[in-house]
């Protein structure tokens, strides 16, 4: 969807700051924020596109005075709620208050395996790939209004087919529970003129992996 996270080449924001020696988290909560969206995977309910649904499915104001984290927690509540897994009052106490039973839980056992395994989206298809290494391809002019992973900033732009993937999840589908629908994947090059014109860097290029139906031959 066109939210306040698409933020890739939006101007108005200031210049990016990079922390030195960044830490992985900032504080104790936000490495026990991680720890509960890996386990709340365990009862299945939902999958990862549809958990990046839930935290850019926000309002601007509410996304932009979030932390990073702090998205992650809305997401992950919005998520719960909807499945009976929280309550408001529970979210709002901080206690529970009507225990769930026959809630699959992620033992502190199993965490390595879980972690190593992955969530594979790579998936089998007889259908050919519509594009090939060297192509140009011009990325569709869209308005989606859920989840989808093609960034505004390229739409309308054309760029050269880099790599091919295979087939893969398609997201937007994944997203909004309508199966895996899968894609062919594919890496596309667009050159920094092309995408900001005389502003652009010459030498500047941006690759983006691209879903097939994303795409459409340029002309």
């Amino acid at each position: 969807m066109d939210g306040a996270h698409d933020m890739g080449g939006t101007q108005g924001f200031g210049k990016v700051e990079p922390e030195a020696n960044e830490p992985i988290f900032h504080g104790e909560w936000e490495r026990r924020m991680l720890g509960l969206t890996l386990a709340m995977a365990k009862p299945g309910q939902w999958n990862i596109d549809t958990s990046r649904y839930a935290r850019e499915n926000r309002s601007p104001r509410d996304y932009l005075n979030r932390t990073y984290y702090e998205v992650w927690l809305g997401g992950l509540e919005v998520l719960m709620a909807e499945r009976g897994l929280v309550s408001r009052e529970e979210i709002e106490t901080g206690k529970v208050l009507l225990p769930r039973k026959d809630v699959p839980v992620l033992k502190p056992g199993e965490v390595d395996a879980m972690l190593r395994r992955g969530g594979p989206t790579a998936r089998a298809t007889d259908a050919p790939a519509r594009f090939k290494v060297g192509d140009r391809v011009r990325a569709k002019v869209m308005a989606p209004l859920t989840h989808t992973r093609l960034p505004r900033y390229v739409r309308g732009h054309i760029g050269t087919i880099e790599l091919l993937h295979g087939a893969h999840v398609f997201p937007d589908s994944n997203a909004m529970g309508r199966g895996e629908a899968p894609q062919w994947l594919y890496t596309v090059r667009f050159d920094g003129r092309e995408l900001w014109g005389d502003d652009g860097d010459p030498d500047a290029s941006v690759s983006v992996d691209a879903w097939d139906s994303y795409l459409e031959p340029a002309a």
